[in-house]
């Protein structure tokens, strides 16, 4: 066989004159009547290459039977393409390679799709073919820019002196938070190991061991319900630190992160990252992860209706709740694209869309009946209400209120095409609340982990809460103190996510209690790490980037999947494989398992 001495796509001006061996496969085959053209494909790129029958006939011959996606070997020069038959959309344009030699290592069948253009494809039959899928341009070139963020990333930790360790994947089930993936356990009948959600409790582990700089490019597997940014098993760039405070985390971050932009897409991110309140994020976007590319910001309008006739406003704040609105400002929307909003915060669990029209300096809308004049002049001050203007309200719970305006505000973004999609708003948002009322389960969670530290200055409210009896003055006191926590967002996606840990045996004890979690329970899920921490920890954080987002958005793209080599349906199936799929009763009876129908 004829070894390759370059890659086709690196063909280049030092190259003219000398010879060559090119392996890859046949993108597109011409034949112009005495000359064929062959364009040559391989990972890197093309690079067209020339046999002329009168100059080498048996070439020539061996060159004509040749079809699309036959893999090929060849032994050429390298000249210059001739005036005017240049080619700038590729790298290699401006050259060919003059074919001595050729020799044909595999045909092909006639593939189910066109590799040499970008079709529009089903996702089920690019998962089923993903390595003719992964034959496409667009695809190869999402992979071999993962390849260079996983080398700038693994080059950054390095000059910071973190070290590279791998943590288990066969480890202990601690339901906290989504599904684990279970593993039956064949040498002791009836247990399990479960695939790790994240290294979190191993590298905790491996700061009181004293290793305190520590990174890992791992997978991490969740058993949760699909979306076009989730997958079952997905990648994370992890780490942490000790001996550090949040400003050691968040400018590591920044610099980690700048980088990756720069060197990767020549963009200047401006440093330190801004940062805004999650309680700022949520009451201007509905969001504790913004898209904030475009305007249609939250507008409170609570005190303009605290004595409004309109009953549904009216009932909402005297339980407690708030009215906000969006002005969609010169929309001019007509009624049949209100009910379609109007179905969409529906399909959201809300009962309706409140709405008015603003026309010719006066406001149409079934409600404005029920609005007093003072309230009416106060309502198009507040949201600069002009001819052409469409405001959109919500009266509830504040938590319900973010939700369905936060998605509306999102949905018009891009249905209307409001977003500035050519620029990256990377910003932080910070002073979470440590933890939040569940009403399914009446109790109180972590909002991040129940590992995070609260601010310092809050632990003295969380040991009050522990003594009160009474639910309300407990939530009261709860609610007020605040995370150690950090998460990167960028263009609306949270592509990051850490805090300070709890570094003291008795605070994460204290959390506990809080949090319902038994003395028993709490030793039988993490008992090895408060063990640990009666021993010397020291103070540490971190932070997990999702690194198949954080690639998807440098790449423009929509899915996550189109950055995973093999990656699940949203069904979780792997139409490639086959995965998941039945096995032999002999493997479960090994494992003591019986499958119930």
């Amino acid at each position: 066989m004829l070894k390759r001495t370059k890659y086709c796509g690196h063909v280049c001006e030092e190259d003219l004159g000398k010879e060559l061996v090119l392996n890859g496969w046949v993108h597109r085959i011409r034949n112009h009547g005495g000359v064929i053209f062959i364009d040559l494909r391989d990972r890197e790129g093309i690079v067209q290459c020339v046999v002329e029958e009168k100059t080498n006939p048996e070439v020539f011959e061996l060159a004509d039977s040749l079809r699309s996606e036959y893999v090929i070997a060849l032994r050429g020069t390298v000249r210059r393409r001739p005036p005017g038959t240049e080619n700038p959309k590729l790298k290699t344009g401006n050259y060919e390679v003059v074919i001595k030699e050729l020799e044909v290592l595999n045909t092909s069948e006639t593939l189910p799709f066109p590799v040499d253009e970008e079709t529009h494809l089903s996702e089920e039959t690019k998962l089923r073919y993903r390595y003719l899928d992964l034959r496409r341009e667009s695809m190869r070139e999402n992979l071999l820019f993962r390849h260079k963020a996983y080398q700038v990333a693994r080059r950054v930790f390095g000059e910071e002196g973190f070290v590279e360790v791998e943590t288990p994947f066969l480890t202990k089930s601690t339901p906290e938070g989504a599904r684990d993936f279970l593993v039956p356990s064949r040498l002791h009948p009836g247990k399990f190991y479960a695939l790790p959600q994240s290294p979190q409790l191993f590298k905790q582990i491996l700061m009181v061991a004293g290793f305190d700089r520590y990174f890992q490019i791992v997978k991490c597997l969740r058993d949760e319900d699909l979306r076009a940014d989730r997958q079952p098993e997905f990648t994370q760039i992890d780490f942490e630190m000790s001996f550090v405070d949040e400003e050691d985390v968040m400018s590591f971050s920044e610099k980690l992160i700048s980088t990756m932009f720069k060197e990767l897409l020549g963009v200047e991110l401006k440093t330190p990252f801004e940062r805004i309140s999650y309680a700022q994020a949520l009451e201007k976007y509905g969001s504790d992860k913004p898209d904030r590319r475009f305007g249609l910001e939250l507008i409170d309008l609570s005190s303009i209706f605290k004595n409004t006739e309109f009953k549904v406003f009216r009932q909402a704040l005297e339980n407690g709740g708030v009215v906000k609105g969006i002005n969609f400002k010169g929309s001019n929307l007509s009624r049949k694209e209100i009910d379609e909003l109007t179905q969409f915060v529906q399909s959201l669990g809300a009962k309706g869309l409140a709405w008015i029209k603003v026309e010719d300096g006066k406001l149409n809308s079934p409600i404005v009946k029920f609005f007093s004049q003072e309230e009416t002049h106060a309502l198009i001050e507040s949201t600069k209400a002009e001819s052409g203007d469409v405001i959109f309200f919500s009266a509830d719970k504040r938590e319900v209120v973010y939700k369905v305006l936060g998605n509306l505000r999102l949905h018009i973004g891009k249905k209307y095409n409001l977003i500035d999609t050519k620029r990256f708003d990377v910003f932080w948002v910070v002073d979470f609340p440590l933890l939040e009322w569940d009403e399914e389960e009446n109790r109180f969670v972590s909002l991040h982990h129940p590992f995070t530290s609260p601010r310092e200055e809050d632990i003295l409210l969380l040991q009050e809460a522990l003594r009160v009896q009474d639910l309300e003055e407990k939530k009261r006191l709860i609610q007020s103190v605040r995370a150690r926590a950090y998460d990167l967002v960028i263009n609306g996606y949270e592509v990051g996510g850490g805090s300070i840990r709890i570094h003291k045996k008795e605070l994460q004890e204290l959390v506990f209690k809080l949090l319902q979690i038994s003395e028993l329970e709490a030793q039988e899920k993490f008992g090895f790490l408060l063990e640990a921490l009666r021993f010397g920890a020291p103070p540490h954080g971190g932070l997990a980037f999702g690194f198949d987002r954080l690639v998807a958005i440098m790449r423009g793209l929509d899915s996550i999947r189109d950055v995973i080599a093999f990656p699940k349906t949203q069904k979780g199936i792997c139409p490639l494989t086959g995965a998941p799929d039945y096995v032999e009763p002999k493997q479960l009876k090994e494992l003591h398992i019986k499958v119930v129908e």
